[in-house]
């Protein structure tokens, strides 16, 4: 049933849209229109040669009072690493399949389920709409695309080779992923332990042992050291519950921002990497996202200098950041790469060293790189499967520990009345 140029009936039940589009000039339009919804809504506008933008039930802007929790969530929702890694890959895909940029960015941003990434995709869009590169587009929009993903993009574009260059992004952002997956997961058992055995412990302090230190102060024997502490902890938490959760919340937040801050942060990563087993582990990681974004970098038609200066923002250790802008200084004087590294073995393995020397001297230190890579990210899963048999027989030590310390403290006092009888 027609019933005007600007609108089709489905059947179903319409709703009031507040609507931002823009022309294919890059004009921007706003106004009011009925639709079933908003994908009904952008098959009307695009009928009229309009790129639907923004829309907003008109209806539900106009109620003050309802709250769309959903909405408030997506607007805090951050843009998630895989979602950056699907539209690296999609669009890849699609411009390789002979689709225009403009009609996969549009065809990107209707399959995304992330609001925030969407409105971020279709701004996108309007700026290449009005002439701007690919590239040019990307960076108003620093937390979603950082610098690695913008530079490339760049030299796709200049080199005529963005589908190759959206591909190895997506396939940089993948390796990247699993890495933090593998790292986050072998870090997850411990903590929970950790988290275990202090929950417990206060629930015993708070439940248990003031039951007990009444029967051990009725015996009138003279308490350990030990126990005076016990009882003193479990005292304090009854009476003053409020003031130690407060606490534990204030050093939590203090430590967290002492973390934050780059001194503080600065003498973390430098610990870290003495600490048996995680400090290895961190290596490792550092190594293969090292080796593997700078060997994309060079492959892509990045220079080195330009390369190692970008590699150096996305590594996570500060020593490994140092290390390599200082690398980015000392090769436009002239020295070669493996050269610089050599200096600092502490955090770049020999092999390192060697492999991207032969590299150098083969003309072909992309490739070896990506070898380094795949064998260090071989590696951090070998040592994130076996980390758990390793961690479990310290966890066991620890854990009794706790309890053995518990068990004398109440005990001995018990058995010391018993001698003296």
């Amino acid at each position: 049933l027609y019933l005007s140029p600007c609108l089709v009936y489905t059947g179903g039940n319409m709703s009031l849209f507040a609507y931002s589009a823009a022309k294919q000039n890059g004009t921007l339009v706003s106004g009011e229109r009925e639709a079933e919804n908003d994908k009904a809504l952008a098959v009307a506008l695009k009928q009229e040669g309009l790129l639907l933008l923004r829309a907003q039930s008109a209806d539900k802007k106009r109620n003050f009072f309802k709250i769309d929790v959903n909405e408030i969530i997506a607007r805090f929702r951050p843009v998630g690493l895989v979602e950056r890694m699907f539209f690296a890959r999609n669009l890849s895909v699609m411009i390789k399949a002979g689709l225009s940029l403009t009609r996969a960015l549009e065809a990107s941003s209707e399959e995304s389920s992330n609001p925030k990434f969407k409105k971020i995709i279709l701004e996108i869009l309007n700026e290449i709409t009005k002439g701007k590169s690919f590239a040019d587009a990307l960076r108003p929009h620093p937390k979603a695309f950082n610098e690695l993903y913008v530079n490339m993009v760049e030299v796709g574009e200049t080199s005529g080779k963005l589908t190759l260059v959206l591909r190895l992004l997506s396939n940089q952002m993948k390796k990247d992923h699993d890495l933090r997956a593998r790292v986050k997961g072998a870090m997850m058992y411990p903590a929970i332990i950790i988290i275990a055995i202090f929950g417990i412990g206060g629930l015993m302090m708070v439940y248990v042992i003031p039951t007990l230190a009444e029967t051990i102060k009725s015996l009138g024997t003279d308490l350990p050291l030990s126990t005076k502490i016990i009882i003193a902890i479990s005292d304090f938490l009854q009476h003053y519950a409020i003031v130690a959760v407060a606490g534990l919340v204030t050093c939590i937040v203090t430590v967290w921002r002492i973390l934050k801050s780059k001194s503080g942060k600065n003498i973390f990563d430098r610990i870290i990497l003495k600490i048996p087993i995680f400090g290895g582990l961190i290596q490792k990681f550092n190594l293969a996202r090292f080796t593997r974004t700078l060997a994309y970098l060079i492959a892509s038609g990045i220079p080195i200098v330009h390369g190692l200066e970008i590699t150096a923002r996305v590594l996570g250790n500060v020593k490994y950041r140092e290390a390599v802008n200082e690398a980015a200084q000392e090769i436009q004087k002239g020295k070669q790469l493996n050269e610089i590294l050599h200096a600092h073995p502490d955090i770049f393995h020999p092999m390192v060293v060697q492999m991207i020397k032969v590299g150098e001297e083969s003309g072909k230190i992309s490739d070896m790189l990506l070898r380094l890579a795949m064998f260090f990210e071989e590696d951090v899963d070998n040592t994130t499967k076996n980390l758990s048999t390793i961690i479990e027989p310290v966890l066991m030590l620890v854990i009794g520990a706790f309890v053995g310390f518990f068990a004398i403290s109440i005990l001995q006092p018990i058995y010391g009345s018993l001698g003296n009888i």
